[in-house]
């Protein structure tokens, strides 16, 4: 790589907002030369997987996989079985940042300018994501800066021909199949669509309860206590009443008629996630 030359990159977590804006860039931008990754922990939904085939379909080209060179369950054991959680994101640093890392840094010392593209939509603040260590690694923010807010975002999907991934049937964020993210009815919702995943996890989780770590996958119980079918239905009750009353507080926009899809998040007031994760 010759000093002084510039490189485009644009990851993908599997999420609408990654996918729009790779749309974006591709209908707006097409002179520059886009590298489009995904990082893979090799937990992922399979719907993730089926998605990121079709949007290479649109893009003509492929997404390269970054993988760790250590998996899920390396790091695991090397922290002694002490689960991931929103005070300790080991998973987030080890299995996504450190991989983006290692690939994107020798261009760097080689003397490339890295441009990376980011997809912060206009209607959210600045999540917490990936800050850059080198005045060569420039982060861009194309859909902020184009007023693209999350029904811009479900356009740019519907005009390609994609849509959302299929698992925002039942689940709003991409990324690992046990993420503590979730909300509850979600890991109600993965039990009941990908069994061996939620049995997966339920084992991860007994392990680090056995070795002594704080932390649960969902917050304040264990997988076994909440998959009692008396909790399972408490769980769907209170969803299905703050979907209603966030519905009843709700005006539509009769300039978009096609009511937004509904993040679960919003439900629960839960703004802070994973950047690297779940756009």
């Amino acid at each position: 790589m010759r000093t002084g030359t510039e490189k485009h990159v644009l990851g993908l977590s599997g999420g609408r907002d990654s996918a729009a804006l790779a749309i974006y860039m591709r209908q707006h931008h097409p002179e520059l030369e886009i590298e489009y990754f995904f990082t893979d922990t090799g937990k992922e939904l399979p719907e993730v997987y089926e998605f990121l085939g079709r949007l290479e379909g649109f893009l003509g080209k492929p997404i390269l996989r970054l993988n760790p060179d250590r998996d899920f369950d390396f790091w695991l054991k090397q922290l002694n079985n002490y689960l991931p959680s929103p005070q300790a994101r080991w998973c987030t640093r080890k299995l996504k940042i450190h991989p983006f890392e290692k690939w994107v840094y020798p261009m760097i010392d080689e003397g490339a300018t890295v441009y990376s593209y980011v997809a912060i939509r206009s209607d959210e603040e600045y999540r917490e994501g990936y800050s850059s260590k080198s005045d060569s690694l420039v982060v861009k923010l194309p859909l902020k800066d184009a007023g693209i807010d999350k029904a811009g975002v479900i356009e740019l999907l519907d005009g390609a021909g994609l849509g959302l991934p299929a698992y925002y049937s039942w689940r709003t964020r991409s990324g690992c199949t046990f993420c503590f993210f979730q909300q509850k009815i979600e890991w109600v919702r993965l039990k009941e669509r990908h069994p061996d995943a939620f049995e997966e996890a339920k084992t991860y989780e007994k392990t680090a309860v056995e070795h002594g770590s704080p932390f649960t996958w969902s917050q304040g119980e264990s997988l076994e206590q909440l998959e009692k079918p008396e909790r399972i239905e408490q769980i769907k009750r209170d969803y299905e009443k703050r979907l209603t009353r966030l519905r009843s507080n709700t005006q539509i926009n009769p300039l978009r008629p096609d009511h937004e899809p509904l993040d679960i998040d919003e439900l629960y007031g839960q703004t802070k996630v994973c950047l690297a994760c779940h756009k």
